[in-house]
């Protein structure tokens, strides 16, 4: 028997389409599911990666710049689980994910929480904090030593940039980031290098900004040669350099230290975007872009080119196509050029 007005074939095909769409939207609602949090629902999957035969655990942000579609949840962050507690490394970019995040520990171990380390106070890195703070017994939270210009010493004394930022995430992120959000000050800081045993474990975290921000810190775990290395790597994504503290001359540095050390680590987890097995690959992008955009721009400030001219004859064919493009590119340019105009070329 046929369909009215169309083939048996037709009929069948619709019958399939129909079918295979629904199961679309069933894998999706399964996937959406809402998690509750004491801060607000989150409505991402939030899957949980390890570091093959490592006790090390990470979660991979969404690409992009953090909006109500993403739920703030643009950053990486992770933990390793060691016979004497947890420590974990960036807590994420809302108090409910930094609760999703700690649930998931929870589906690991009870172990306490002993250290959080944060690899430099940006937003998307900090916010889950809160979750910590009130939720897992306040773990000691280390960062560098520029992180205190950034939040100063306590919740009523964070600086101008901190509470500006607060504002703004309110409005682009309630209500995950709403009028109860805080920001949690360091309990421990350092100026260059600050080692720590736990378990059977050495953790080592190294400044290595000012770069993509003031305080940038990597974590090394000693003995399992695996290492977090916070926003000096982007994966996948536009790095952000539109700020006046990025140094991208340090960066390149720091990225050149990376792509040295000895012995090599044998896994990377970046501050956004995909971990990997290889360093010089984990590396390459981040460290050929900023190599490609001071060559432009640097160019384009010795032969006095102007700004709009000269990111309009750019070629951005290797990078348009990628996340946060749109919202970063432009402006990581324009600042570039600003610093190779005033002499830095």
């Amino acid at each position: 028997m046929s369909c009215s007005g169309g083939s048996p074939d037709k009929g069948v095909n619709n019958v399939r389409a129909i079918f295979g769409f629904v199961l679309v939207l069933m894998s999706f609602s399964v996937l959406a599911e809402p998690v509750e949090t004491p801060y607000d629902e989150v409505s991402l999957p939030f899957e949980l990666h390890k570091v093959p035969e490592a006790p090390v655990y990470y979660i991979i942000g969404k690409s992009g710049v953090p909006d109500s579609v993403n739920e703030g949840h643009t950053s990486n962050g992770g933990f390793v689980v060691t016979d004497e507690g947890v420590v974990v490394y960036d807590a994420l970019g809302t108090p409910a994910l930094g609760y999703r995040m700690l649930q998931r520990i929870r589906e690991v171990t009870d172990k306490p929480i002993t250290h959080v380390v944060i690899s430099h106070y940006h937003a998307d890195h900090i916010y889950g904090l809160q979750a910590f703070d009130e939720h897992a017994g306040s773990p000691k939270v280390i960062a560098h030593d520029l992180a205190l210009g950034y939040i100063g010493g306590d919740r009523a004394s964070q600086g101008e940039a901190a509470q500006q930022r607060l504002v703004q995430r309110r409005e682009a992120l309630f209500p995950w980031v709403d009028e109860n959000t805080y920001l949690v000050a360091p309990d421990t800081t350092f100026e260059k290098e600050y080692t720590f045993e736990q378990g059977d474990l050495t953790f080592v975290v190294r400044h290595m900004g000012p770069a993509h921000a003031p305080g940038d810190s990597i974590m090394l775990i000693k003995e399992l040669g695996v290492l977090f290395s916070g926003d000096v790597i982007y994966k996948g994504r536009i790095p952000f350099l539109d700020s006046p503290d990025t140094d991208v001359e340090r960066w390149l540095e720091g990225l050149a230290y990376l792509d040295t050390m000895t012995p090599t680590p044998r896994f990377i987890i970046p501050g956004h975007g995909e971990a990997s097995d290889d360093v010089h690959e984990a590396i390459s992008f981040t460290q050929g872009y900023l190599k490609y955009v001071r060559r432009e721009m640097g160019e384009a400030a010795r032969n006095f080119v102007a700004f709009d001219e000269a990111y309009r004859d750019t070629d951005w064919s290797e990078y348009e196509d990628m996340p946060a493009f749109d919202a970063s590119n432009r402006g990581n340019a324009y600042r570039i050029y600003l610093e190779m105009e005033a002499g830095g070329y």
